[in-house]
């Protein structure tokens, strides 16, 4: 089994090539949409999976990924677990600057925040900045797929003096 390395391969010229990761196959393809829907001046392409590591049949016909998004909805142990488990198949050259966590649900509940705090400390450890967006829309919500495009909304996860305590325990 081998690791990802985001160096393996020459980038193309004025195109990039997502990676989305996520065992819930309706999220993913509405954020895959929007993001190849979104008007641009360079070409996005989008890839899907449920875990890694990927196939090793396909590598050599593997484009570079020039970005992972690890989406998690808290609504999920599975989502979280498959997540954690993922991220030991990612060379640690993919941590620099090429990770990210877009977690979704995090208004439905006080069971989702345990989640979502595991999610900032597993973030936090790996220096993977977190993206939080809502899939389904309700009042005061932004949808995931404006959230997701609009990647300035990144935000350096940090650990705050709280959750520092618990990570460090």
């Amino acid at each position: 089994m081998a690791l990802l390395s985001p160096y393996s391969k020459v980038p193309e010229l004025n195109t990039a090539t997502v990676l989305l990761v996520e065992n819930e196959e309706e999220l993913q393809n509405k954020l895959a949409n929007a993001i190849v829907q979104h008007e641009k001046d360079f070409n996005v392409n989008v890839r899907l999976a449920k875990k890694l590591p990927l196939p090793v049949e396909n590598k050599e016909a593997r484009p570079r990924i020039d970005l992972i998004v690890f989406i998690v909805s808290l609504l999920s142990e599975r989502s979280l677990q498959s997540a954690e488990s993922s991220l030991s198949h990612l060379h640690s050259d993919c941590f620099l600057g090429k990770v990210c966590f877009l977690v979704t649900d995090a208004r439905c509940g006080s069971h989702t925040q345990e989640r979502l705090v595991s999610v900032r400390k597993l973030a936090a450890s790996h220096h993977c900045p977190v993206i939080c967006a809502e899939h389904r829309v309700s009042a005061g919500m932004t949808p995931i797929s404006t959230t997701a495009l609009y990647l300035s909304t990144l935000t350096r996860c940090s650990l705050t003096s709280d959750l520092q305590e618990d990570y460090l325990q």
